[in-house]
């Protein structure tokens, strides 16, 4: 049965007032905003409320949203070299700009899509009632336009690659807009997050290929089980609201054993890369990338403590350092090979 979120009662959100006023959120932060970003420095308060839907303020998703996809623009590259195709050259830096982009407005639109859809749960949850939806501070139509513009930048950017990974990514629209209802009828959300956040896995190398490859394949899939492990260790955060309200969670899957599925999920991620790799005729430079990435997935694994929020949320952003790790690899990996 699907999750019906309830909504506050007078009472309720008197006490939700109260609190943000203890917080200082009733001046426009959400309750886990970093301090001193550059949000809140630059941008006049009227748009906080905007740039807190994007999730401007915390740059992690975009990274980890961008990362599988300079990923496959850099394994393209190797591949094209390997197979005697020639150097992308210039085309490698023009792709690669074009996915920060892409990220950074895809990301900021699935995140004002996800606050539409579950901004009654947002409510429940004592990290997340401060945000623009469930404080008031945004309409739901103000979002919605928010969302087009957003979309309009990332169908420009999409539109600059060739038709079949023009076709490829309209088709993730549709894991984009399911991802949110996911914790309402599955154990397993964070697959549906990886199945999104991945699929820059695939668009990198259809970018330059004009096609998928089991290299390209085998890469998504790798990013998919990235995504569910670091994921994992953010939803361990919220447990405790989540099993009051319903919300289903591989955190609450997992529970204790959350270390033993992290060394499944980590170690075949791994190795699936070191498959990816080979495919596409990389150098020795990549696997020192992928070695220190193993390196850091161990540490996270071994210091984890899944009832500590700070270090959870400290462990997720980590991730971003292993993307770069990766990508640079990958990326000296193909200068290493340019004839």
């Amino acid at each position: 049965m699907g999750l019906r979120p309830r909504r506050l009662t007078l009472s309720a959100r008197c006490h939700y007032y109260s609190l943000m006023q203890k917080t200082g959120d009733i001046n426009g932060r959400v309750a886990d905003a970093p301090s001193g970003n550059w949000v809140y420095r630059v941008l006049p308060p009227g748009l906080w409320p905007y740039a807190q839907l994007a999730r401007w303020d915390r740059p992690i998703g975009w990274q980890l949203l961008m990362w599988p996809c300079f990923w496959s623009v850099a394994l393209a590259a190797n591949a094209s070299i390997s197979m005697g195709r020639g150097s992308p050259g210039f085309v490698v830096i023009y792709h690669l700009a074009l996915y920060f982009v892409g990220a950074v407005a895809m990301r900021g639109a699935g995140c004002a899509y996800n606050d539409l859809v579950d901004h009654e749960i947002d409510m429940s949850v004592a990290r997340t009632r401060s945000r623009p939806l469930p404080s008031g501070r945004v309409t739901r139509l103000q979002a919605k336009v928010f969302i087009t513009l957003q979309a309009l930048v990332g169908l420009f950017v999409l539109l600059q690659f060739n038709w079949f990974a023009v076709i490829l990514g309209l088709l993730s629209l549709g894991i984009v807009a399911l991802y949110p209802f996911a914790k309402r009828f599955t154990d397993w959300p964070q697959f549906f997050l990886g199945l999104a956040f991945s699929w820059g896995a695939l668009m990198g190398w259809a970018g330059i290929f004009g096609k998928l490859s089991l290299a390209s394949i085998i890469l998504y899939m790798a990013a998919i089980l990235w995504t569910i492990g670091y994921d994992t260790i953010y939803a361990h955060q919220d447990k405790e609201d989540d099993e009051l309200i319903g919300v289903r969670s591989t955190a609450r899957l997992f529970g204790d054993q959350t270390r033993l599925w992290l060394v499944g999920l980590y170690g075949a991620t791994l190795l699936l890369m070191l498959i990816a790799f080979a495919l596409a005729g990389t150098s020795w430079l990549a696997y020192l990338g992928l070695l220190a990435a193993g390196g850091m997935f161990a540490y996270q694994i071994a210091v984890l403590d899944i009832n500590d929020g700070e270090q959870c949320l400290a462990l997720f952003k980590s991730n971003n350092r292993v993307g770069l790790i990766i990508f640079a690899g990958l990326f000296l990996s193909f200068l290493l090979l340019i004839p």
